[in-house]
């Protein structure tokens, strides 16, 4: 069930807000923003489920391995 929510945003806020997202999709804009914040997510099942993408775990893997080494390289 959705709930109709009336707030006050600054102009500009608004503004930007209708040009990067559009008029028709800035409540599920904000409501995405700020799930997180107000609902405990379960984050066991939902590491899980990410670990089921084989795709997005090996790019995860690359970017990890290439920070450790860029960071390697600092200290040196």
């Amino acid at each position: 069930m959705q709930k109709k929510l009336t707030i006050t945003i600054d102009e500009e806020v608004y503004d930007g807000l209708y040009r990067k997202v559009g008029s028709r999709k800035i409540s599920r804009f904000v409501q995405e923003l700020v799930r997180p914040y107000v609902l405990r997510p379960d984050l066991v099942s939902a590491y899980a489920e990410m670990a089921k993408d084989k795709e997005r775990e090996k790019e995860a893997m690359e970017w990890a391995e290439t920070t450790f080494k860029d960071t390697v390289e600092e200290e040196v």
